[in-house]
């Protein structure tokens, strides 16, 4: 080879399109960022610092195990031990999705993910008017600590580690978790798994908040402060991009909400006095994988320099734990579609392989079904074969970062991480993320974002494969799985007995125990909550409770 890069795009390249003109005029990444022909060494190597080592090896990517973790959190990554494997499951009543668990643990799962239902999800028991035709739906109802004790029957919560997809809800269902866990002999120091707790990006995304901002964001300290003395092995929050990602957001604005949001929580409970390496390493975070195969596996890597960086230079951490961001991944369930369901395994599979290269630590594969309805076992049990093979039959969990060096992925993980610390000042400017929830800048950048997305599949410009290219006549899907009406019903009744056969004087008692502690400021609340679960009050009491001296949330105008 001789030349430069732009003598070969003259020459060689251009005699070639002179003919044969390429099929777009102009490429990029889902996030907007142009994309050249072809990447050499000169269009990487600077990083972020703009330092390298000693043989040319920029000291931003670094070693796997080591500061600032672009390449990995872990030394051997998957040569040590493989991602967990966590299917989010939960439908019907906490019967029947005990059974789905057990039936995914069979076959080789190896951790839990929780679905909760929407009235649980907003501290409603299944009774409430506002329940009505919600429960069981899209998760399951969890209304007091019989229904979490019937959900993990026979599973034993020593050795299963949990993940639970809750977040205004999130400090009651956790004392649920601890509470069933001391009925089944497991101290909370042996407990391990993760409350996703992240308040933060339901104002932005999500929509299943309770409270006000600021009053929730108290109670996901509060479940810091507790869990770092009684529960010490629990991921006390998951900072979400996985939710704004799939109300429209692009891979840009994931990383910069998602940690616009985690700098509100760490500075929130720094200023509440705890040392920021006392909590930190218990913090993980949660992504989405899309389409985008080299975007996305970009975007991971760009996601652990970033937080690296942040909490060794904004907040000064010390502990390497505090400074390696560890993170979850799901699928993308807004890329599932309805029209040839069957596209949507290879979608996943695609999906799943980014999140495997980027080097996640743990993965949720979506079913084909989804867009239809929930997911079948036998749906469950391919997506599970799906990081089984990935795992054990690829070859990409042999080797640590394979993609790293790659002229392409690193340039694109320099240009990701650089628009997200755009994006990063421009919230800081507006007082931080919480002021910028409330002036609904986040909501209106997504906005902007999913209204281009639509447009260009509208115009078919964006090739959805099934819905506006290879369009097929397709007969209606069957064996769709359809929740019974009849489990509502078990579901109330199950609860309504519960009330009748409880000590009522007890509850009252620890409910009225629980208001005190919320109307002071510098009381936890959460081991107030634990006193009223163990007494067999309800979800919706105790989220009736904190109703009334927090309020409820009324979005505004710009959201």
């Amino acid at each position: 080879m001789s030349g430069s890069k732009q003598e070969w795009r003259d020459s060689t390249l251009g005699r070639v399109t002179a003919r044969f003109p390429e099929r777009r005029e102009s490429f990029e990444t889902d996030s907007g960022l142009p994309l050249d022909t072809v990447y050499t060494p000169d269009d990487w190597g600077s990083g972020a610092d703009g330092g390298s080592g000693g043989n040319g090896y920029p000291e931003s990517i670094g070693y796997p195990g080591e500061f600032p973790y672009t390449r990995g959190v872990q030394p051997n990554m998957y040569r040590g031990r493989i991602w967990t494997m966590r299917q989010y499951a939960g439908y019907a009543t906490a019967a029947a999705t005990n059974e789905r668990y057990r039936y995914l643990l069979e076959n080789g799962q190896t951790g839990l993910s929780v679905a909760f239902d929407l009235p649980t999800q907003i501290g409603y028991d299944s009774d409430h008017p506002l329940a009505q035709g919600e429960v069981g739906k899209v998760g399951v109802p969890i209304c007091s600590l019989a229904d979490m004790e019937t959900l993990f029957d026979g599973i034993p919560l020593d050795k299963v580690s949990t993940s639970m997809t809750i977040n205004a809800t999130a400090s009651v269902l956790l004392c649920l978790y601890i509470a069933a866990g001391k009925k089944q002999g497991v101290s909370p120091e042996q407990l391990s798994g993760t409350l996703q707790n992240d308040i933060l990006k339901e104002y932005i995304a999500r929509g299943t908040y309770a409270y006000p901002p600021r009053p929730s964001m108290r109670l996901v300290v509060d479940v810091f402060k507790y869990c770092a003395e009684q529960v010490p092995r629990w991921n006390t929050i998951s900072i979400s991009g996985y939710h704004m990602r799939e109300a429209g957001a692009t891979a840009t604005q994931e990383l910069a909400f998602t940690f616009a949001n985690a700098i509100a929580y760490v500075q929130a409970a720094v200023d509440a006095g705890l040392p920021v390496d006392d909590f930190a390493p218990r913090l993980s975070f949660f992504f989405v994988a899309q389409n985008n195969l080299f975007e996305e596996i970009a975007k991971f890597r760009a996601a652990r320099r970033l937080w690296a960086n942040i909490m060794r230079d904004r907040f000064g951490a010390k502990d390497p734990r505090s400074m390696m961001l560890r993170f979850h991944t799901q699928t993308a369930g807004v890329t599932l579609t309805a029209q040839q369901p069957d596209n949507n395994v290879v979608r996943s599979a695609v999906q799943a392989l980014a999140a495997i290269l980027g080097g996640t630590q743990s993965l949720h594969v979506n079913s084909r079904d989804e867009a239809l309805s929930l997911p079948t076992e036998e749906s469950a049990q391919l997506s599970l074969r799906t990081q089984q093979i990935l795992a054990h039959e690829s070859g990409a969990a042999d080797v640590v970062d394979p993609l790293g060096g790659s002229w392409y992925v690193e340039n694109l993980t320099d240009r990701l991480e650089a628009a997200a610390l755009e994006y990063i000042r421009q919230i800081d400017d507006r007082g931080g993320a919480v002021a910028a929830i409330e002036e609904g800048f986040q909501v209106a950048e997504i906005g902007d974002a999913a209204f281009r997305h639509q447009r260009e599949v509208d115009d078919n410009r964006r090739t959805v494969v099934g819905v506006n290219q290879y369009v097929t006549e397709s007969p209606p899907s069957a064996g769709l799985l359809r929740v019974d009406a009849a489990a509502a019903a078990e579901q109330v009744e199950r609860l309504q007995t519960l009330r009748r056969q409880r000590d009522n004087m007890a509850v009252q008692i620890s409910l009225a125990r629980l208001a005190d502690a919320a109307r002071a400021p510098d009381a936890n609340t959460i081991p107030l909550m634990m006193e009223c679960v163990e007494q067999y009050a309800t979800l919706g009491e105790i989220c009736g409770v904190l109703r009334q001296v927090f309020g409820e949330y009324e979005p505004s105008g710009g959201l």
